[in-house]
């Protein structure tokens, strides 16, 4: 078994880490981005929902579009997505200009959209956008869905249009929109955006994951993959109960980005646990459950 497409593999969504102050930390993201490099992940993705996009400003966003590039040699995606579309295409463009592989855009949020909306947006982006781009399906956050035939639609007009993150908790929209995407470009990439359906996405001939809990424990989701290679079912297997495990973090707090953070900063110590969610510091009872999870301490 094999992963072929450029993009395919496994993604880490990376933390922004910020400092006492909630200023940017570049420091303490160099740190991780070097720790992630180290474990052998294919795409890290900058300012995704983890990494609190929609918390910076504009300047803040290319700031960190400049600096964090040069951090890794891995290669790097960013997600440019705002609800201004002259910010999408001067964040893409810089992005572009500085080495990033590729960008990474929701559809509008806030004002509700048809399919016949979404297509007409996807495709104005298309024709503007000058290198390869990723579509991020998030229905839970967005309040509209990409369906598989939009997409499609979208891969068979659009050669630079690389693939989508599918964070649908549901694998049979992801499945739908592998088969989809399959008949019409088979260099299309379809990841999940849910931890535990890296496996059954492979399974069903999906490109990989974007998975929050890569940075904390990148190395298992390199393991499900050097696996699957291999076709050695008994790993994939044992790999997929740990994920199970390990996403228990996510009912752990009411932040899950502040909840991250903090297990990153107890565990490798580089970091602080400041997000700019409000309300998501923990308490003694959840930081215990933390450390049992991830045996810290």
């Amino acid at each position: 078994m094999t992963l072929q497409p450029a993009f395919n593999g496994v993604w880490c969504p990376s933390i922004t880490p910020l400092d006492t102050q909630g200023n940017i930390d570049l420091t303490g993201l160099a740190r991780h981005l070097e720790r992630l490099t180290a474990a052998k992940l294919d795409v890290i993705l900058l300012m995704g929902s983890i990494g609190e996009f929609a918390s910076f400003t504009l300047e803040e966003r290319l700031l960190l579009i400049h600096e964090a590039r040069a951090m890794s040699a891995t290669p790097m995606v960013v997600n440019v997505s705002s609800t201004c579309i002259p910010d999408i295409l001067r964040l893409a463009d810089e992005a572009h200009r500085v080495g990033y592989e590729a960008v990474m855009i929701l559809p509008p949020y806030y004002y509700g959209q048809t399919s016949a909306q979404l297509l007409a947006y996807y495709r104005e982006l298309g024709r503007q956008i000058q290198g390869p781009w990723f579509a991020y399906n998030f229905p839970a956050r967005t309040g509209c869905d990409l369906t598989p035939e939009l997409i499609a639609t979208l891969a068979s007009e659009f050669p630079q249009f690389a693939g989508i993150k599918d964070t649908v908790d549901c694998q049979s929209h992801t499945r739908n929109m592998i088969l989809a995407t399959q008949a019409v470009r088979p260099d299309f990439t379809v990841l999940s955006g849910y931890d535990e359906y890296y496996i059954p996405n492979l399974l069903t001939g999906g490109g990989g994951i974007i998975s929050g809990l890569n940075n904390i424990v990148p190395e298992l989701f390199v393991r499900a993959r050097e696996a699957f290679v291999r076709g050695d079912l008994v790993t994939l297997c044992e790999v997929q109960r740990d994920i199970s495990r390990y996403s228990a973090i996510y009912a752990i707090g009411d932040d899950f980005v502040t909840t991250i953070k903090t297990v990153v900063a107890r565990k490798f110590g580089y970091s602080q646990t400041r997000s700019r969610n409000a309300g998501g510091e923990l308490t003694a009872a959840q930081l215990s459950q933390l450390d049992a999870l991830f045996g810290i301490g």
